[in-house]
């Protein structure tokens, strides 16, 4: 092993061993010393208030941005850039990497392409199958049939199997299908600086004005090449089918990057996202060898560019499904299963530490800022709800009768229940705010369901339990024993009514 693997080792072991040291030191405090357990958690609850209050602040902010671009008219702000002509030069390169998924789910996806307001002139699509897929040329034929003429170019790419350097992912699959692009544009003499790609899970499904909008910040933000345009995921295409965990768990994801888009000092690309083409051919495309490869090119074009890239936020919706199974205990299973894939990003973490030791031309303190912050997130994700339900009580559990008489013993249990208060202020606004990204209800709903998707939200308590710490505490533990996971696609189900 060289010392750069060594180095990489280092850093996949640091977030598993920091989040078990976490939850071990308060563990151990409690036996040792349940006045000093109990001072510690009081301290994380007074945090923890703090910190529920920001993000709730951020969400509202957020939703106001994503509310007030809701009623722009991208096609006309376009029109409107001087010269308007420029705005009709750029092409949009969609890329669907596609495994498993039905037939249905990818009709759906490109029925919301040709509904766009774009010049469909200027949209060239990519249908990016996996060989190993018995079905993938059958359903690519089916596909052509239908969409064939639609647009600009509609593509069919089948990614080989057991490629050396290669893993089974998503970026795999997505590199070769931009590689075949690449010849496709070399081929009508397209300058890569004109187009964007848009690298979209196989069932997204993309807002009418979503091009249009996309091409207005490309074309109106400074350095526009040194920038991902990241667009905020709703998971709507099945919301009303989907069972009340699974609705609860992935609104909740969308809040989620909500509120990282106005946080821009730690905002990074995720699942479906657009960016440059020159600039993925600049920084050699995806990765084919990591799961998280929707985050991993945002830091893949960081350390190309020294640390001048950035993600600018689009206030505007692309619409995926919901992950749940035929019956609640593996809708819990598909769930965790999702989040634990999502909570493998903490693979970004060592890949950014050496590449930061590598990259002296990116200023110190933007190094150190960058790799803490990705290191507090995923840190903090594995131990919060451990610490908040599983520790909180323990020092009153073993504290014994002498703990059991002083006013701490009597505090604790009161700051938690205000913690607990907090919360139930807090998600009154998520309540209120989960309502108005909602999809109009479907024909088949029931008009009582709509009470049902606002009682819902006390089985939060659950959902925490289930998926508060435990998918990232799982990841990182995998990491840290050198147990790479595979990359797994959800297997979504669409529910008729």
């Amino acid at each position: 092993m060289n010392n750069e693997m060594r180095l990489k080792r280092f850093f996949e072991i640091m977030p598993g061993a920091l989040s078990w040291g976490i939850i071990i030191f308060f563990i151990v405090i409690a036996f040792i010393n349940p006045v000093i357990c109990a001072v510690l958690i009081i301290i994380f609850d007074f945090y923890w208030i703090i910190r529920t209050a920001y993000l709730t602040t951020l969400l509202v902010m957020a939703y106001r941005n994503l509310h007030k671009e809701k009623f722009r008219n991208w096609i006309g702000e376009c029109e409107a850039l001087v010269p308007a002509a420029d705005w009709r030069k750029v092409y949009h390169l969609v890329i669907f990497p596609v495994y498993k998924e039905p037939l249905e789910t990818l009709t759906h996806s490109l029925e919301s392409l040709r509904m766009s307001d774009y010049p469909k002139d200027n949209l060239i699509v990519i249908m990016a199958y996996e060989e190993r897929n018995p079905l993938a040329r059958v359903n690519a034929a089916a596909l052509e049939a239908e969409f064939k003429d639609e647009f600009f170019a509609f593509l069919s790419t089948f990614h080989p199997d057991n490629l050396p350097g290669e893993k089974r992912t998503k970026g795999a699959n997505a590199t070769w299908a931009a590689k075949r692009a690449r010849e496709f544009l070399d081929t009508k003499k397209i300058s890569y600086e004109n187009v964007l790609i848009s690298c979209f899970d196989s069932d997204t499904c993309v807002d009418p004005e979503y091009f249009a909008c996309l091409t207005y910040h490309f074309l109106t933000s400074p350095r526009a090449h040194q920038a991902s345009y990241q667009p905020i995921p709703v998971y709507n295409n099945n919301i009303w089918q989907a069972p009340s965990f699974a609705r609860i768990v992935e609104v909740s994801s969308s809040f989620c990057q909500l509120i990282e888009s106005v946080r821009l000092e730690k905002f990074v690309t995720f699942s479906s996202h657009s960016m440059s083409f020159k600039t993925l051919v600049d920084v050699d495309y995806w990765p084919v060898d990591m799961i998280s490869d929707d985050s991993v090119i945002y830091w893949k074009a960081f350390i190309h560019f020294n640390g001048d890239y950035r993600v600018v936020p689009l206030y505007i919706t692309v619409s995926m499904d919901a992950a749940y199974s035929s019956s609640f205990f593996k809708t819990i299973v598909m769930q965790y299963k999702q989040k634990r894939r999502w909570a493998w990003g903490v693979e970004n973490f060592p890949f950014i530490a050496v590449g930061f030791i590598k990259n002296k031309r990116i200023p110190l303190f933007t190094r150190l800022k960058r790799a803490f912050n990705l290191l507090e997130s995923h840190v903090t994700w594995a131990v919060w709800a451990v610490i908040l339900v599983l520790i909180g009580p323990l020092p009153i559990l073993i504290g014994g009768v002498a703990f059991n008489t002083m006013a701490i013993s009597y505090n604790l249990p009161k700051i938690t229940g205000m913690l607990f208060n907090f919360t139930i202020v807090t998600s009154l606004t998520w309540v209120i705010l989960s309502r108005t990204i909602l999809p109009p209800r479907p024909k088949g709903v029931s008009w009582t369901k709509n009470i049902v998707m606002v009682l819902e939200w006390v089985i939060v308590p659950i959902a925490i339990l289930v998926l508060g710490s435990s998918p990232a505490l799982d990841a990182q533990t995998r990491m840290m024993l050198a147990k790479y996971m595979e990359f797994n696609p959800t297997q979504k189900l669409r529910r008729v009514v």
